[in-house]
């Protein structure tokens, strides 16, 4: 079996074989070893062992995460690890003996980049933002998807209602004064989805434009802004117009999702990370605690 994805041998693969640790079965890409590595790990930590988390570059493979957790573990005073290849990052629970520096020379060894300490803390911080703005595109998005579903779309598609009453009922409500606030529900949540979770993208966008750049993340928020722009005329003006900020409310979790889970997902954003989170370990009613060695998942 190759050493890496690429069938290069790596300086992380040398360390296994000078310390004789047994190689993981399988590259992690088979569902058997998907299922094995599903959900966090547990490990027994002493009660005086400290954590650190250290952000590195290199981890580009499942069975690399699980040869340098080996290679951490088998170190003296470590008592548990875990590689992250998602978003880069290394925890490690170790003895107050060993420093920081001690470990960082380790990974180093293993032929990582390892990036300074606060930066370990401004990427995991950045994921979990970043987990945050797709819970926000996802819920608001159902909260826009719903009143357009129940109201909105049985007055644009007539056909397929077999009951005129309703229908007629539907748009005298939207010909109320009622509408206005039923615009102004859905436009404040299609605002904030769009604002809160395609925030970095906004920003990018905004400094490209200034810069005089002209890129793909500048026609979408473009695209957005003139599109919520022209729905609140038709919404608030005698503008006549379809109002379509479901349309705002769909571009944000398609783009939120993909941004996360596909191209994006491996490159969180620091941009806007001005402060460092430290981590703790969970406590355990026995002598020693259980640590959720899952390193920054």
């Amino acid at each position: 079996m190759p050493d890496d994805h690429h069938g290069r041998s790596t300086r992380l693969d040398a360390v296994v074989r000078e310390r004789g640790i047994d190689a993981p079965a399988g590259d992690g890409s088979d569902a058997s070893a998907s299922t094995s590595r599903s959900g966090p790990r547990v490990a027994r930590v002493p009660e005086p062992h400290v954590h650190d988390t250290f952000s590195v570059d290199g981890i580009d493979t499942k069975r690399r995460e699980a040869l340098l957790e080996a290679v951490l573990r088998d170190h003296e005073g470590v008592s548990a690890a875990s590689a992250t290849e998602r978003n880069g990052t290394v925890g490690v629970h170790h003895d107050p003996s060993v420093s920081r520096a001690d470990v960082q020379d380790v990974l180093e060894a293993c032929g990582l980049i390892v990036d300074p300490a606060d930066r370990a803390f401004e990427i995991r911080r950045a994921s979990q933002f970043a987990s945050a703005r797709v819970a926000v595109a996802v819920l608001f998005g159902l909260m826009v998807a719903t009143p357009y579903i129940a109201v909105l779309y049985p007055t644009r598609i007539e056909w397929l209602f077999y009951d005129p009453v309703t229908v007629d009922y539907l748009q005298s409500l939207l010909d109320s004064r009622m509408s206005t606030h039923f615009f102004v529900n859905l436009g404040s949540l299609s605002g904030i989805a769009f604002l809160v979770a395609c925030g970095p993208m906004i920003k990018r966008a905004v400094a490209s434009a200034t810069a005089g750049r002209f890129t793909s993340e500048s026609v979408f928020v473009g695209s957005v802004v003139a599109l919520f722009g022209y729905s609140t005329l038709a919404a608030f003006t005698a503008f006549e117009g379809t109002v379509h900020y479901d349309l705002v409310a769909y571009a944000v979790v398609v783009v939120t999702l993909w941004n996360h889970f596909g191209v994006g997902e491996a490159t969180p954003d620091t941009a806007s990370v001005e402060e460092s989170a430290g981590d703790g370990s969970a406590d355990a009613p026995e002598e020693e605690p259980v640590a959720m060695t899952d390193g920054g998942r």
